[in-house]
């Protein structure tokens, strides 16, 4: 079986709202067995124009699974709660 990452470029715009979203995406995280490769750590580009922000890679068991945590109602409510905090650019890529 072939894992899928979620990878995620985010721009915070309310630090104080954004914690509340990482709160909830946290629980969400749990409930689906992520697990959790990069969240925000140091970034440094290597090659090209891209000026990544927050990044955070999340790792799982299948293509499948990875959508069924984008798609649950768990996330559902992290999602909501970062309305406003951020913009989220986020794809989900099969892996190795």
């Amino acid at each position: 079986m072939t894992s899928a990452y979620i990878i995620a470029n985010v721009k915070v715009t309310d630090p104080v709202q954004y914690e509340e979203y990482k709160n909830w995406s946290s629980m969400a995280m749990q409930a689906h067995g992520v697990e959790v490769c990069v969240r925000g750590g140091k970034a440094e580009v290597l090659e090209g124009d891209w000026q990544p922000e927050r990044l955070v890679v999340l790792k799982f068991p299948s293509l499948e699974a990875a959508r069924r945590f984008n798609d649950s109602p768990e996330y559902a409510k992290a999602r909501a709660s970062r309305q406003g905090a951020a913009t989220m650019r986020m794809v989900v890529v099969e892996g190795v």
